[in-house]
């Protein structure tokens, strides 16, 4: 008598490790994306346009690695090690000098030569590495979640324990950096010359080395928490490798769904509303909020605060109402906070007030990016699931396994896509004396909220099969 399928699911000790694994990852990525450019431009005396260019280009490249390196794991005939699981390795050694020597450039812009271009090629070429390393080893452990979690209550768990981890990742990567800065003489004068930049110079690459070798443990971690055994059982051996050809159109598949460009269309602008604020909130803590010192924490407590609260409210939330709808009350909340940062405009406003609307508005935008992971991960699954049943085959989950990397990347591309859009236009925005400018700044601080509309737009018009409508509302009561 053959043996009963029992999904397969993470618990325990598997589910940590494999958690952990993007925590160390995101935590050391997130170093580099809050802190390289305020590195290079203010203490490495790089110009901006030059730095900017150099973060532009490899969204891009990340995003293209993504679906690269996605569709290649779809294809790769099973090993000793696994499927994807071995991609979790492969660019580890890259990836972790890479993230180190960053913080390490053999040369400093000249005083009076900020288009310094051994120094600008230089940290093109260390973030390059960066980017196409970790694609690789983001886009295995991502795609690998669907064939490791078959259920959606245990998906949602995963979620949960992915949200929380980046909402602590997010607060690491700020908070050490704004350490030094709070030790600093003088914040305003850091360049590599000054003695306030100089002990920059020497606590960045410790921290670096620390965030790498913790997310270079965590990797292994994942690399051992993951079971990729049932492969041997259900793969095709007569299966081809694609050619580069072949390997491009497969990454088509996922675009030409309707329901999956409509959730690509949700992480789109989401990513660019989410952008905006990262790109904005230090030019609006210290030109519309005047923050200065100590009151640069400020933002440091409302970010820990908000981020777990809205966290634990949406997870809450999620158990008593479907996806769809909590994810849509989530976007509203962070649409009409957008909104209200117009109020900033009004000049009278005390400081406490400022303050108090500060963190309700800055706090639930704040909070409401981190929760939307609990929302993503599982929906994108879902639709891959439908994707696979649509195709008729007998063996779903080997369906499921040749194109979730294909599924997954695309939404990584286009999540790193509209984070490059919205970096070159805020570039835009802020050129010449508008980076200083409160008004320019805070309309454009307050233009998430049309992203966010934009967005909910989008998400209202997928409808799942009642097929997975029901699985969904039975597994969240059991």
């Amino acid at each position: 008598m053959n043996e009963p399928d029992i999904p397969r699911e993470l618990h325990g000790f598997r589910l940590f490790g494999y958690s952990i694994g993007q925590f160390g990852y995101f935590l050391t990525r997130l170093l580099i994306s809050v802190f390289a450019f305020q590195f290079y431009v203010y203490t490495v005396n790089l110009d901006a346009i030059l730095t900017s260019i150099g973060i532009s280009i490899n969204l891009i490249l990340n995003a293209v690695a993504l679906i690269v390196f996605g569709v290649i794991a779809d294809n790769k005939k099973p090993g000793r090690f696994g499927k994807r699981r071995p991609f979790l390795l492969y660019g580890l050694p890259i990836w972790v000098t890479s993230a180190i020597l960053i913080w390490l450039p053999p040369w400093y812009c000249p005083k009076n030569n900020s288009f310094y271009w051994p120094t600008a090629i230089y940290f093109w070429i260390m973030l390059s590495l960066n980017v196409t390393s970790g694609s690789s080893i983001i886009s295995a452990h991502l795609s690998m979640m669907t064939e490791q979690s078959q259920t959606y209550k245990n998906r949602e768990k995963i979620a949960a324990w992915r949200a929380a981890f980046m909402i602590t990742a997010s607060i690491l990567a700020l908070l050490l950096p704004l350490m030094i800065q709070s030790i600093l003489e003088d914040p305003e004068n850091v360049k590599w010359w000054e003695p306030s930049g100089k002990l920059i110079l020497f606590y960045m690459p410790i921290i670096g080395v620390g965030f790498a070798s913790f997310g270079l443990f965590s990797l292994i971690l994942a690399f051992f928490s993951v079971d990729e055994s049932f492969h041997k059982r259900s793969t095709n051996p007569n299966a081809k490798k694609l050619t580069l050809i072949e390997t491009f159109k497969q990454m088509t598949i996922p675009a030409k769904d309707e329901k999956y460009k409509k959730l690509m269309a949700v992480s789109f602008f989401n990513s660019m509303a989410s952008r905006i604020l990262g790109l904005l909130v230090i030019p609006f803590l210290a030109f519309v909020l005047r923050f200065k010192g100590p009151e640069f924490f400020i933002y440091v407590a409302v970010s820990i605060s908000s981020k777990y609260a809205h966290f634990f409210l949406w997870k809450k939330l999620l158990k008593k109402h479907g996806l769809i709808k909590t994810y849509s009350l989530c976007l509203i909340s962070a649409a009409v906070a957008s909104f209200l940062e117009l109020f900033f405009l009004v000049e009278v406003l005390s400081f406490e007030i400022e303050i108090v609307l500060f963190v309700i508005t800055i706090g639930t935008v704040l909070g409401t990016i981190y929760a939307v992971n609990l929302f993503t991960t599982p929906l994108a699954s879902a639709l891959i699931y439908e994707a696979a049943e649509n195709k008729n085959d007998k063996n779903i989950e080997q369906e499921v396994s040749n194109i979730s990397g294909a599924y997954f990347g695309l939404q990584s591309f286009m999540l790193a896509f509209g984070q490059s859009f919205s970096t070159i236009m805020i570039g835009f925005i802020l050129t010449g004396p508008n980076q200083e400018n409160p008004i320019i700044i805070t309309i454009t601080l307050a233009s998430m909220g049309v992203f966010y509309v934009i967005s909910l737009l989008f998400l209202r018009t997928i409808q799942l099969k009642k097929i997975s409508v029901e699985l969904l509302k039975s597994e969240s009561m059991e």
